[in-house]
Order: structure tokens, then sequence, then C-alpha cells
């Protein structure tokens, strides 16, 4: 009890700044039924993807219990005691809210809310006066449905974590390539058994000689959760997911969740919110407070090896139909003026022009324009037109990047199940249905006036009358349709997330054995 107390004294020294909440969980010496909820909260942190060591879980648990079975607590200690759980429920709160790393360390530059500041101390007290003291901090979480399945799924995979079906690896695939259809495979029965511990195979379902019509529906519903062409034929790609420990796909549940903490999804009445690794956009509107998704649609996003789409929020304020694309010095640098010059027919099949800084367009091609383009002095411009990069619609969120959404010359590039192929801007796929939700208020804008827009061939810009949020945003997992769906951390921002949370708990466990 003497070291307990040690470590309580500790705790209350480096945090006389911060108010305890007078009373609320040691009463005549005696932990109150809060002090116990609060303990088994922290305890319990796991469930909302955080980790009870960070809120000093397992010995303010001790510290409970021995207050409750040995000596009522002094004065001072039931103080000391106090104050330690209020604190570690406020960086709980603040966790669970807020998130535990500034998002600036995975390179998103989402941007701060306008609204109140979170008061964790308010919030607690609140909580303390509701009925059941759990559930009313659990309201610190994000508010939005993805997050609740997402807390669903991770408790369901850390009950398959250690299952006997990934004690041993699957054997190779047979002469080391894939297992089609009809083929027989060592590998079945194995296959079988973790197909029907994730759900989907049925429970029951027996392994086959060889890879019947059962197997390849087992593992179509998988491949179809883990962004792989669904096709029932097992090769490496499948064979790599497959292999894949449930453990690790928790962990990759609760990054999930925590870039949600960050992540402003709650701001407005619409939004537009795309996930980069799952290419897909989904427009939002909000029904009975909370989010409901009015339309979804494949994307194309940045490069993965080199040109990142970048992760921030900005308000959607200009359409502009017919676009003009002026080509990014960079890509004119490395990539258009060398095509140019080895082929100058490419100039005018792709339409395009010099335009100087007094925006006074050049139709000729000439190694003077290239170089000015080079230099700075001039930019290259495509004209609007079929071969136009940005086919024939733009969507407009000024920012820093220069990213926006568009259409593009090449849908059939919406077919591959991987869409990693643009310098950074967002393609969509079905324009005229992310328009018509842009401009849903104005009535006059139909299906058919916003396809007579964009095929016009020439460029014209509308200001929204309210602007749109638009958020690009992060996450490796997305529950649909009760089912967890996973993706490739295409960027690596999932890597850099873990190591972050590992850099600040390390620093924690540092800071506490300090003092």
């Amino acid at each position: 009890m003497t070291a307990l107390l040690r470590w309580l004294a500790a705790l209350w020294l480096c945090s006389l700044g911060q108010a305890a909440v007078a009373g609320a969980f040691i009463d005549a010496g005696r932990p109150t039924p809060a002090a116990w909820q609060a303990a088994e909260v922290l305890a319990d942190a796991g469930t909302e993807g955080l980790l009870p060591q960070d809120y000093d879980a397992e010995p303010l648990a001790r510290a409970v219990a021995g207050a409750a079975q040995g000596p009522a607590l002094d004065e001072a200690q039931a103080t000391r005691l106090n104050t330690a759980l209020t604190n570690a429920l406020h960086r709980y709160l603040t966790d669970l809210h807020a998130g535990r790393i500034d998002p600036r360390q995975i390179q998103a530059e989402f941007t701060a809310s306008p609204a109140q500041p979170f008061d964790p101390a308010a919030t607690l007290q609140a909580a303390l006066a509701a009925p059941r003291l759990a559930e009313a901090l659990r309201a610190a979480a994000p508010r939005i449905p993805l997050y609740a399945h997402l807390r669903t799924a991770l408790a369901h995979y850390r009950t398959l974590a250690g299952h006997p079906a990934w004690a041993t690896p699957l054997p190779p695939l047979p002469h080391h390539r894939k297992l089609e259809p009809g083929q027989a495979w060592t590998g079945l029965p194995l296959l079988a058994q973790r197909l029907v511990v994730l759900g989907d195979l049925p429970e029951g379902t027996l392994p086959a000689l060889v890879h019947d019509a059962v197997l390849q529906d087992g593992v179509k519903a998988f491949q179809q959760r883990h962004a792989l062409a669904a096709d029932g034929v097992v090769g490496k790609g499948t064979l790599a997911q497959l292999e894949v420990p449930p453990e690790r796909r928790a962990q990759q549940i609760a990054l999930a969740m925590e870039h949600l903490r960050w992540t402003p999804l709650q701001r407005a009445p619409r939004m537009v919110v795309v996930n980069v690794p799952e290419f897909v956009l989904r427009a939002y509107e909000v029904q009975g407070g909370v989010p409901a998704v009015s339309l979804s649609m494949k994307v194309i996003v940045g490069k993965s090896l080199k040109t990142h789409t970048p992760l921030f929020d900005e308000p959607m304020r200009f359409i502009e139909f017919s676009p003009y694309w002026n080509v990014p010095p960079s890509i004119a640098r490395e990539e258009t003026v060398p095509r140019l010059r080895r082929d100058s027919a490419y100039y005018a099949q792709q339409g395009f022009e010099f335009v100087d800084g007094n925006g006074q367009a050049a139709t000729t091609l000439s190694e003077e324009h290239l170089n000015a383009v080079l230099s700075g002095q001039m930019r290259l411009r495509q004209r609007p037109g079929p071969r136009n990069a940005l086919g024939d619609i733009k969507f407009v969120f000024p920012n820093h990047s220069n990213i926006y959404l568009h259409h593009t010359p090449s849908p059939q590039l919406f077919a591959r199940e991987r869409r990693d192929f643009s310098h950074g801007c967002i393609r969509v796929e079905d324009p005229v249905a992310l328009a018509r939700f842009v401009l849903q208020d104005d009535p006059a804008w139909t299906d058919e006036r916003i396809r007579e827009a964009m095929g016009r061939g020439q460029s014209h810009t509308i200001r929204l009358p309210q602007p749109v949020p638009v958020v690009l945003a992060y996450s490796t997992t997305v529950v649909k349709d009760g089912r967890p769906h996973f993706f490739a951390d295409l960027y690596g921002h999932d890597l850099r997330l873990e190591q972050a949370l590992r850099h600040n708990a390390l620093a924690r466990q540092a800071q506490r054995q300090a003092q």
C-alpha cells in the first residue's frame, strides 16, 4: 500500500494545476461506486482502440481495491486518489474524443474545429451526473455510425486472436502459382476453416477434396472484403491477405478508429468525403443528427510511389464546366515539355496552348515558348475538349496543393480494383451525380442542364450559393453491411500512425517512471 500511495502522491504533485471532481470517487475514505466504474472504464480502454496503460488503469484499479479493503484513507490520501482518477479520466476523454497524436504527424492537414474546444472536465462532470458513467463517457467518442461499427468489429477480431486456424501457415499454392477452380490442394481444409472463422463461409461448411463452388464463393466474399478481384481464384495476393492474423486486423481497425477521431466528418449538413485507400467518394447528408450516405462512387487518386493525394479539408466553392487544364509546372517540366520536344504532333492532338503572365494565349509550338514554360514565364494550358485531362467538369475547393475533383477522358480505369493513377487530383466516376448533389438547392440544375454545360466545349464557372465541405480522408478499414472491409496502406499513413503512437506510449512510460 505504501508504494501505491507514493505513486499516487507523484501523480498528485505533477497535477496540482488540475482541479479534481471533489469527492466524486472517495467518500469517508472509501471508494464510491463511481470510482469502481471509473477504474473499469480505464481498464476497458482497449474496446475503444486505446491502451489501458496510457491511463494507469492497472495501478489505479489496485488503489481503488486497496482503499475498499484496507484501512479507510485519510483526507490527503483520499484527495490524491480522487485527483489521480480524475486526471486519468481527463486524458482518456481527450484521447477518445480528439485522438492521441497531432494528425500532421502523418501528413494530414485538417482544420481545427470551429466549435468550442473539447472540455474533458465538463464532460466528466456531466458524466458523473448521468445514471451510467461508462455510457456517458463513451459519448465523447466520434458520433458517427462508422466508429460504432468499427468498435464492434474490433471486439470481434480480438476474440479471434490466437485462433488455431492461424497457428500454422497455409502450404504453398499448387505449382507455386494459384489455386484454380476444380484443383486439389493440401491447404483446402485450413482455407475452409479460416473462411468459416472470418464469416466468409457459413458455419459447418466442410472442406472439399477440390476447390469447388462452395469454397469459391467463400473466397470471393473474402476477396471483396480485402480489395481484391473477386474471381474465386487463390493467387499470391489473396494468399497474402489470408495469412494476416486476426490480431493484426484488430490493430488495423484500431488505427482506423484513431483516424476518425480527428477527421472532420460532422461539421455541415452536407459534405463530400473521399476515402483515399478505398478509392471511394461518398456524399453525406445529416439526417436526424447522423450523417447518412446519399451518393457513393469510385474515384482515382494519386500514385502511391510518387504523387500522393494529400489529406485535408476545404469547402467546395466552384464548379467549372468544360474546364481548361493548367498543366502544373512540375508535370510540364518533367513530362509534357520533354514529350512535346520528342513528338510535336502531340501538341495539336491534345489541344495545348501557351499562356503568358498577362493571360494572353499563344497557339504556336516553338522552342522559345517551351523554354518560357521551363523558366516560369509562360504556362501550358489544355483547351476544353474530349482529350482534356480534367474531362468535362471540375469541382473546385481552393487549397494550397491545387487539388480538385474532376472527370476524366479515360473512364475505363474505374474498372480496376486498385486505382492510384493520378498526379494527386481525384477523378470521379459519376460527375453528373456529384454535380446534382452539390447543386441540389437549385432545382434549375437538372441532369440535362448539367450534361449540356459539360458538353458545351466552352469553359464556364459557377459559384456555389452554399459551399460544400470536402474531406480527403484515410481509413484502411470500413464496415459495409455489417462486415469489415480492409484496404492496403496505400501511402504508408497507417505505418506512420502506428510508429507515432508507439513513440508517444514509450514517452509516457518514461515520464511515469521518472516521477
